[in-house]
Order: structure tokens, then sequence, then C-alpha cells
């Protein structure tokens, strides 16, 4: 796909995460905001994936949200892919709908295969994906992707250790390194170190990417495919700027779990043009 269209989805995904939340005053825009152009990336180009969903993914590609509170990106571009009806995502974070605040599997959402939201825990499940699809011989990988704030869970590392102990080489996880967590900066809140030089300690290989720039999203994300399969899981660090496109929110994590009201909401759309029409 062209560079202009996958912005042009990019551009409506951003329309949909800032109407979602100020219609119910709640979720997490600033994160959402900043991985869309990655997740518009992923679905429209990257993976092998079927909107008519099938829960166990046999000979397709699988994506878990690790950091399960950035759900309007991921359901926007579930919508927008085809999973379900783009009007659904007018139900978001209401009560008994199937667009929780937090993914969930309970009421079979096509795309969803984890709940998440519990930081820490997508790590182990991807792994887990990745080596039933080795003992099923099916050649398809398996994606991940996590904050960096939730690095600072001791699950992610027990997941690292296992699965290159392991030789899980069918995975490639992305890092969202937007620098900055709910309560601050992640140096400030608690400093990750060298994040590459960790990853390279645990036995991974590591990529870097700018997450704003889909030639470096598609280079990058072709090189790590091309490494699967060789012994060793892939890890992408990609850089972000929280609240991507929404200038009043880039800058400062206070956006991170704070809604938009009416005017604000009317700045943030004026900047984000409409491309596919909203729900």
């Amino acid at each position: 796909m062209e560079n202009n269209a996958l912005a042009a989805i990019a551009s409506q995904v951003r329309r949909d995460i800032v109407r979602m939340v100020s219609a119910v005053n709640s979720g997490h825009p600033g994160g959402s905001l900043g991985c869309t152009d990655f997740l518009t990336y992923l679905y429209f180009e990257q993976m092998q994936h079927n909107p008519a969903f099938d829960m166990d993914g046999k000979n397709e590609d699988l994506f878990f949200l690790s950091n399960g509170h950035i759900s309007p990106v991921w359901y926007s571009v579930l919508a927008r892919a085809g999973y379900f009806p783009a009007a659904e995502l007018g139900t978001f974070r209401k009560l008994g709908t199937r667009l929780q605040g937090h993914p969930s599997t309970d009421k079979n959402l096509p795309g969803v295969r984890m709940a998440s939201g519990s930081l820490g825990q997508g790590l182990s499940v991807g792994v887990g994906a990745a080596q039933i699809k080795k003992l099923n011989q099916d050649p398809t990988l398996v994606y991940t992707l996590h904050g960096d704030g939730e690095l600072q869970e001791g699950q992610i590392w027990e997941a690292a250790m296992y699965a290159a102990a392991n030789k899980v080489d069918n995975i490639i996880a992305t890092i969202d390194a937007n620098g900055r967590q709910i309560d601050g900066d992640v140096d400030e809140v608690l400093s990750l170190g060298d994040l590459a030089q960790k990853w390279h300690a645990f036995g991974w290989d590591v990529l870097h990417m700018n997450g704003h720039d889909f030639d470096s999203i598609r280079s990058t994300m072709q090189q790590a495919k091309s490494m699967t399969g060789k012994g060793k899981p892939v890890v992408i660090i990609m850089k972000t700027e929280m609240g991507q496109g929404v200038d009043y929110m880039m800058g400062s994590h206070k956006w991170h779990g704070v809604a938009p009201n009416a005017e604000q909401l009317q700045v943030a759309l004026d900047q984000l043009e409409e491309t596919l029409g909203d729900y």
C-alpha cells in the first residue's frame, strides 16, 4: 500500500480515537494516537490475517495487544480493516457492549484473542501462541505490542528469557518507546536503562524504528520478518510521541488517560482529516 493511502487510514483512525474517548469522557488517547501509524501498517500491509476471524488463527499472523489500555486505536483499526462495522465504535466503553475499555474475549469481539489491561501479560501469551504455531508447523508469525512503562513488569522479562532459551523465533515484539507513562516520564518513574542492551542480554535480536514514518516502519518490519526462523526472537524498539497528530496532546504524559472535552475535541478534529467517513 502506498504511504499516502496508509496516512489517510491513520488520519481517520486518529479521528475515531478522539471521538470515542470524548463521547464517554473516558479512555486513553495519548498512547493510542502514538501507536496509530504502526497498527495501521501492521493490519493494512504487514500481517497475513482474515477479518472473517477464527479464534484459533491457523495459517494467519496473530496480534496480541499487551498494553490493553490503548484499546481505542486497536478497535478503530480492526473496524476499518473489516472485522466489525465502524458504527460499533460508537459503543466504546458503554455498559454491556463488546468494546470495553480494555479488550475482552467474553463477548467474542472479532480480532481479540486475549483479554488485556493487566499489564505485563501479553508477551507470555504471544510466546505461547508462537510455540503452538511451531508445533502445528504453521509458518505464520505472532506480533505483540507493549508500552515502555509496561516493561517495569517482571513477567515481561520472564517471558523474554523463556522465549530466547526455547528459540521461539517466530515472534516479533514491538515496544512503544514514547518515554511516558501515567505518572510521568518513564525515566523518572522507574528508569529502564539501555533497553537495546537489556533485550540483547536476554537473547533477542533488536531493531529500532521511527513509529511515525511509514518508510521506517515498512523497512524495519520487513527486516524483522526476514530475521524470523533463525533461532532468536525479535524485538523492535519503536520511537513514538504520545498524542501524535493532536498538537496540544504531544510532549506530555498528561493525555495518557484523559479524554478531551467537546471544545478540545473540535480542536483535535480540525487537525485530523476525515478520509474514510466518521462512524
